[in-house]
């Protein structure tokens, strides 16, 4: 599974913060992740009081 620019996902599980768990949010990343960033998906627009997160893949699923 993979995922594009401004899906929509849920995320079920977070290491980065886990106030995110059972939030939406949307996918930032252009390409799929690599070094950088751990392999993990940057989501945003998850509430104003949390910021961008990074999240495996099995931390999220489509919304």
């Amino acid at each position: 599974m993979s995922f594009q620019a401004g899906d929509k996902v849920l995320i079920v599980a977070c290491e980065d913060d886990p106030r995110a768990v059972g939030r939406t949010g949307r996918i930032v990343d252009e390409v799929p992740p690599g070094p950088l960033t751990g392999g993990r998906w940057t989501v945003n627009g998850i509430s104003w009081l949390i910021a961008p997160v990074l999240c495996h893949l099995w931390e999220l699923r489509p919304a």
